[in-house]
């Protein structure tokens, strides 16, 4: 029978402190043996031959084997060298690539695709809150942006809704209902006292969505049976169309509320339609880890939830092979906004 014994273990730093050989010793031996040559490894590092040789000597004694077999001006790599000098470059070249795009990160710009309207009324009047703001590059699309980051050329795409696209995540962002906004001038001169006014204004109609038939369900009238006015690619051109005193615009309230606040529009009644997901912060699955893309959907998700409009109803996702995978779930509401009710209530 073996009796007990009692043992300690003094773990000291043990574990966290790394045993690294000198790294000058490290970068001519994998120069050397990737290059074939000293001559040529002393080329590349801007040193003598005779320093690149001193340098493997030195690794050699810190591995306590060797990485070279000698003949003459001849070296030749040993099998323990091939082994060592093939993990080293996969090590080096990663330690590379990761130096580069920090390094890079400090002063490339970063480029966001989003409609016009977003970036009108949302994100530039936003974009000196943000660390790198000076180093945003706004692009905009009259219809969906384009989420195929091969071709379209940004770093983050500000989805229309939120629909799972293969190697992308998607981040919901923002939700919104929808209600009629106007010019001031216009509420006096046409009388627009009730909801069934509006039977009788022109109407800016949105060619993405349109949902006027769906507001005046919800505020309990019948729709006009020829609604007039103008049909516009997107609802940015068409509540601009209501801020030159046009007619009347259907406009999403997570977009417009600052400009109704300013007074440049004024929401009609108190109907609105069903909320939904209107945005998304979309990136490829490929960067999900960017620093620079992060510190970015920290900064708009916060910007959203400071103003109570983000998205609260549904989870952020990434496809991949053709299966969705949830990432993580988004703050849901303890209730949802009810059809016919203002977003506040």
């Amino acid at each position: 029978m073996i009796p007990y014994a009692n043992i300690t273990f003094n773990l000291g730093n043990w574990g966290l402190t790394r045993k690294l050989p000198p790294f000058a010793a490290v970068r001519a031996f994998e120069a050397a043996a990737r290059l074939g040559s000293i001559k040529e490894a002393s080329e590349e590092l801007c040193l003598t031959a005779s320093a690149v040789s001193h340098q493997i000597r030195a690794l050699e004694e810190y591995l306590g084997t060797s990485v070279f077999r000698r003949s003459g001006n001849r070296v030749e790599l040993t099998l323990t060298g091939r082994a060592y000098a093939g993990k080293l470059t996969t090590l080096l070249d990663a330690f590379e690539e990761s130096t580069r795009s920090v390094k890079e990160a400090g002063r490339r710009p970063f480029r966001v695709h989003c409609t016009p309207g977003f970036a009108a009324r949302w994100l530039v009047p936003r974009l000196n809150r943000l660390a790198f703001g000076d180093r945003v590059r706004v692009s905009v699309s009259n219809g969906a942006p384009s989420t195929d980051f091969t071709s379209n050329g940004a770093d983050v795409v500000i989805q229309w809704a939120d629909a799972p696209v293969l190697g992308v995540v998607t981040e919901p962002l923002m939700q919104s209902a929808r209600y009629p906004v106007v010019s001031p001038s216009l509420i006096q001169s046409k009388e627009l006292r009730e909801p069934g006014d509006l039977c009788r204004m022109t109407l800016m109609h949105d060619e993405t969505m349109d949902a006027w038939d769906e507001w005046f369900e919800a505020a309990g009238i019948d729709p006009p049976a020829f609604p007039r006015g103008p049909t516009f690619p997107n609802c940015e051109l068409a509540t601009t169309a209501a801020e030159q005193e046009q007619g009347v615009a259907l406009a999403y309230d997570a977009v417009v509320r600052s400009t109704v606040e300013s007074g440049a529009l004024v929401r009609l009644f108190d109907a609105v339609t069903m909320p939904f997901v209107i945005y998304s912060v979309s990136y490829p699955s490929s960067r999900k880890n960017d620093q620079m893309i992060r510190e970015f959907s920290d900064w708009i998700h916060s910007e959203a939830k400071a103003v109570g409009v983000e998205a609260r109803t549904d989870l952020i996702c990434e496809v991949a092979s053709g299966r969705v995978s949830l990432l993580r779930t988004a703050t849901r509401p303890e209730n949802k906004p009810k059809l016919g009710a203002r977003p506040e209530d």
